[in-house]
């Protein structure tokens, strides 16, 4: 009967409408090919990226590891004083964008410190301090500070020609003009790696964004992006330049 049942089954199926049908031929799988399979492997082992970006913050204290309770440019100032004449790596500025940064109390609408934003990049349920820096020739630095035992760890830091920076769920994406390749952008989505304790550059692309054969760039200026605005008080006033 079972048999008898299932051939009837197989019947009805197949003289009604909406039976299965033929999507065409399959392309053929082609899997991966290694090239040079001989080659030695390398004797030195690698690096781990971001682990010399990670740095305490000297002197700044965070009151219930909270990063709303600090002031962004007493953040800076201090990673200035703590590394004087230093002009390139993770604590580099020009000089005169650490002589700017002394003087934000006495001169803030030239302060290239810019408003601060917050997101919990690391999943601890904290909000987490973003920082962005102005300097010359349209470079902007951006960095991220996390708070715990009661003080800042910065656990990312970089500098370069930005188009703007934006926060998608936990990942900051960081748009840079192409200076050698015109009409095309790179865009980095750094996320935090728990092994390393740092934001890394997890997905990096480069994106053509002027067709070929037409005017100028499609690029906007440099301006720092950000969903929402800093929650709590009201935000110092972005110089013109930096005005989105």
């Amino acid at each position: 009967m079972c048999v008898l049942g299932l051939g009837l089954a197989l019947t009805g199926c197949a003289g009604g409408e909406g039976g299965l049908e033929s999507a065409g031929p399959t392309p053929t799988a082609v899997g991966p090919v290694r090239l040079w399979p001989d080659l030695p492997p390398a004797t030195n082992p690698p690096i781990d990226y971001g682990e010399s970006d990670i740095q305490r913050v000297p002197g700044v204290e965070v009151a219930d590891n909270d990063v709303h309770s600090v002031d962004p440019v007493a953040v800076v100032r201090a990673e200035v004083r703590a590394h004087p004449d230093t002009y390139t790596g993770a604590d580099g500025l020009y000089e005169r964008t650490a002589r700017a940064i002394e003087a934000c109390d006495t001169a803030p609408a030239a302060c290239p410190v810019l408003r601060p934003y917050y997101r919990d990049l690391t999943g601890n349920g904290r909000d987490e301090l973003i920082v962005g820096i102005r300097m010359p020739d349209q470079q902007v630095g951006v960095r991220v500070y996390l708070a715990e035992n009661g003080g800042l760890t910065r656990i990312m830091s970089t500098v370069d020609q930005v188009i703007s920076v934006e926060l998608a769920g936990r990942d900051l994406i960081i748009r840079v003009g192409s200076a050698g390749i015109p009409g095309y952008e790179y865009r980095t989505a750094w996320s935090w790696d728990e092994q390393q304790g740092s934001m890394l550059p997890a997905r990096d692309e480069i994106v053509r964004v002027k067709p070929s054969g037409t005017g100028p760039s499609m690029v906007p200026a440099p301006h720092l992006v950000s969903p929402s605005p800093t929650p709590g008080g009201t935000p110092a006033p972005l110089p013109p330049e930096a005005t989105p």
